[in-house]
This record gives C-alpha cells, structure tokens and sequence, in this order.
C-alpha cells in the first residue's frame, strides 16, 4: 500500500492519515479525498454556496499542520480560502479580492465545522472500506469459505466471513436447516447485489455448486482435474445426485469420490447436515447414463426420443416405486441431472410419473398459481409432507386466496389425505380379541452413499391401538372383570 509523501505533509496529521489508511487497509488518497469532501461539505453548508460552485482543497498551500485549503470560485477576481489553526484548530475562511484578505469567518463555523467534518469522514472512511472489502471479495466468487452465524436481519442470516459479512437470503438456506447464532459453518460465495444497503455479499448453502466446492476440497483428485464433475441436481437439504467422470486411465472417478470405507464422501455429508448423495459414473450414452441417474431402480426399458430430447422408461411393477422415488424426488433429480424429460410407467402400461427437469421444489408438481406458490417458498414450504403436516398454518397465510387454498387441498387429497390436526387413538374392547394390521410396505432402502436410510413414501400414520389381553376361553364374570380393569388402565 502506498504512503502519503508528499513534502510539505510531514506532520502529525501526514502520520495519521498513513495510519488510519494502514488500519483500515485503504488507500492514504481515498481517506485525504474523504477530508477534503468533509470540510467543504461544512464549508458549504455554513456559507450556504450553491452545489454548483467549485470548491477544492490546494493540497500544495498546507504547510506542516495547516490542514485543508478549500477555494470557492463564484465570482471572477473573487475567491475563499479557509485553514485550520495547529493549535487551537479554530477555522478560519478568507475573502480574497485582488490583494485584498479579508477575515469572513461566520460565527461558530470552526464548531459547525469540525463536527460537519467528523460525521462525514466517519461516512467516507466506512464507505472506502466497505468497497476494499468488496473489491476483495470480488476474487473470491465461486468458492467456499467458512462462516459464523452473527445475527438475523429479519428472514436473512448475517454470516461473518472475515473481512465482510455475508447475507443469506431465504432462497439460498437449507431446507430444514437451523442456523444458530455462534454456529460454524461452511457457504458459497454466490455473488455481490446492489441493494438498499449499497453492494451486498450473498452466500449460499443451497447452491449446488457448493457440493462441487466440498467435493474439490475433499477429493484431491477432483482438486487436481484428474475427476471432473460433469452434471450435478440438487434439492437443498434433502438429496443431490452428482455425475463424475474420469478421461485418466486407471483413476475411478466414483471410489475416488467416495473414499476409502466412505470417509472422503462422509465428510461432504456432515457438511451439508446429513443431506443425501447419489455419486454415479457419467457416460456419454444416454441410456445408460439415464439407467444410471435413475438408480436404485433396475430392468429398466428407456425409449429416447432425441428430437423431443425426452425418454419414455418402463419399468417393472416393483421397480416403479424406486425409479419415481419419494415424493417424485428420484425422477425429478434424474431429469435436472441428463436434462431429459422423463416419463415413467409401470410394465401393465399405467403411467406413474412425468419430469422436466424444471421442476425447483416438490410442491412444483402440484397445479399451484404463481401467487401461491411465491407465498408457500416464502414461509418455508416446500415439500409435501410439511404441507400434510401444517396445512392449517398453510390456510392462515395472509393474502392466500381461498379458491387456491381449496385448489391445494384437492391436490393433496388426490395424493394422500392431509394428516389431522390432532391424532385419533382407537381404543378396542377388551373381550374383543383384535386381528393384527398387516404390516405397511416400506419403500427399499436406496443404496446411496449418504448414512440415512430411505423413508418410505410418506403417508398418514396408522393410528396406535391399544389391545386387551387375549382372553383364551370363557370364564365366569368375576374372573374377566380383573382383567378388564387392566387392560383399561393400560
């Protein structure tokens, strides 16, 4: 960084200016330009000058401590010079006509002056070091950085990232993900925005360039571009598929992806807060590379029609449920990840499930307006099952409309029935022996990388029941009333 010089400045106030641009790691310039914006800005408010009228500080008129020199040119022949006494600091201002100086201070402008001046050199000297901190972080878009959790600024979290804090808007937060004040973690430097606050830092934890950044920082292979990472889906906090590929001979791109017993891919997961990840081989065969991003299903028969760029899959009976996953998140990631459209039906020909590859959330398989569905990203909902679960904080939404609410009601309805309110506990007579409820189907668990085990589709909880004891054969009245009373209070 450059210091300030200049001969005729070698004074307490050159130190200090070399000192405050030190700490605030700006330049010496930007913080002198900031004083001579300061005292003219007191300079003209006190002489009421038009906002037109040239001012400016003649930097080579200060001598030792004499501080700023501002010139006022309104008149021809007629000029305004004002200094700043070393020791008392009492400002001066001068009319200068010819040969003629006359002392025009107005009353109280040294006051006005010096405290005009420390407002708006405070301002400045913030402004020139915010722009260092943005010019900086400039360079450093597209990577990672590790944050902590400072304070909430209405739905934004304020991340300290050094030097800056980041903003987090809702829209790049983690599903699911409670960000606690003090909390460490891990975000993507997305972009600088102009807003409100002048130029901003966004981060993100939900761009799917982050997983790419971990993996880089994880995998020394992929670091290196021995392992390129072709084509990447991600539903934040929930699952990610990832496509690598290896053109090295001898390098597998998956094991490296993984790691020996998992530990490479492990420490991605515990990162992304136990999100799942799909690693598969990328290939340039589209069926095979669609057989692939539909994992866990197998027995696939894919049609591709490459003029529509889309792909008609049949699967078996028992394969559909895997190839459509929960919710449609399988088929919705495996067509954002080929860019294929994809229409799964089942082998007796019954068609189970459509994906563009559009599709951000998974409400957005649901017939909802614009509107409605702005609202529901907002609040925070954006899977069905919390649609299920919530759907009366869903209906008290200001500004919902009550068609639309209606519309979402029957949607889910043709889905699966929205849970109650309150759970409904059957109770059965105790001298009633009850038939055990065959067991619900869960979805098999998918073979991914990830350490949490797939849920099955989510559906309506089974209501408990509570069972009296088997009574084997008939007994008096008085011998059946203790266990009764027993199996009541149970």
């Amino acid at each position: 960084m450059a210091t300030l010089q200049h001969a005729q400045m070698r004074s307490d106030f050159s130190i200090a200016l070399n000192q405050i641009a030190t700490e605030r790691g700006i330049e010496p310039d930007i913080v002198l330009k900031s004083i001579e914006e300061a005292i003219v800005a007191a300079y003209k408010k006190d002489m009421n000058i038009a906002a037109d009228d040239e001012v400016a500080i003649d930097v080579s008129s200060v001598e030792y401590d004499d501080k700023a020199i501002p010139a006022v040119k309104s008149d021809p022949g007629v000029s305004y010079v004002g200094q700043l006494d070393p020791v008392t600091g009492e400002a001066k201002v001068f009319k200068l006509d010819g040969k003629k100086k006359t002392d025009v201070t107005p009353a109280g402008f040294g006051r006005i002056a010096a405290q005009t001046a420390k407002q708006v050199i405070l301002q400045k000297v913030r402004e020139a070091e915010k722009d260092a901190v943005i010019k900086d972080f400039t360079t450093k878009i597209g990577t990672i950085m590790a944050g902590m959790i400072v304070r909430y600024d209405g739905k934004n979290v304020i991340v300290d990232i050094g030097r800056g804090q980041g903003y987090m808007p809702p829209e790049e937060q983690m599903r699911g993900e409670f960000y606690r004040i003090g909390s460490r973690l891990t975000v993507y430097i997305a972009d600088i925005r102009e807003t409100m606050r002048g130029q901003t830092i966004i981060v993100s934890r939900a761009a799917k360039e982050l997983v790419v950044e971990l993996f880089r920082r994880e995998v020394p292979e992929v670091a290196s571009n021995a392992v390129e990472v072709k084509a990447i889906a991600r539903e934040a906090g929930v699952r990610t598929k990832i496509a690598v590929f290896s053109s090295q001979t001898g390098v597998d791109p998956v094991g490296s992806c993984v790691g020996q017993k998992g530990v490479r891919v492990q420490e991605v997961i515990r990162e992304l807060n136990n999100e799942k990840i799909d690693i598969i081989q990328y290939t340039e065969t589209p069926k095979l590379f669609l057989e692939a991003a539909l994992a866990p299903a197998e027995n696939l028969l894919i049609d591709i029609d490459e003029k529509k760029h889309s792909a008609n899959v049949t699967c078996p009976d028992d394969q559909v449920s895997l190839a459509i996953g929960r919710g449609g998140q399988n088929v919705r990631l495996a067509a954002k990840l080929t860019g294929y459209k994809i229409s799964i039906k089942s082998a007796s020909g019954v068609q189970a499930a459509t994906a563009t590859g559009d599709e951000e959330f998974e409400i957005d398989q649901l017939p909802l307006t614009p509107e409605i569905r702005t609202m529901l990203v907002e609040k925070g909902y954006t899977m069905l099952f919390q649609l299920r679960e919530h759907f009366a904080e869903v209906e008290a939404i200001d500004g919902a409309k009550k068609k639309d609410v209606d519309a979402l009601r029957k949607s889910l309805e043709a889905g699966q029935p929205i849970r109650p309110v309150e759970p409904v506990v059957a109770v059965v007579a105790p001298t009633a022996p009850v038939a055990e409820e065959p067991a619900v189907a869960e979805e098999p668990v998918t073979p991914v990388v990830a350490p949490a085990v797939e849920v099955a589709p989510m559906a309506a909880e089974a209501a408990p029941v509570v069972v009296a004891p088997t009574v084997e054969e008939v007994k008096p009245i008085e011998e059946v009333k203790p266990v009764i009373e027993e199996a009541k209070q149970q």
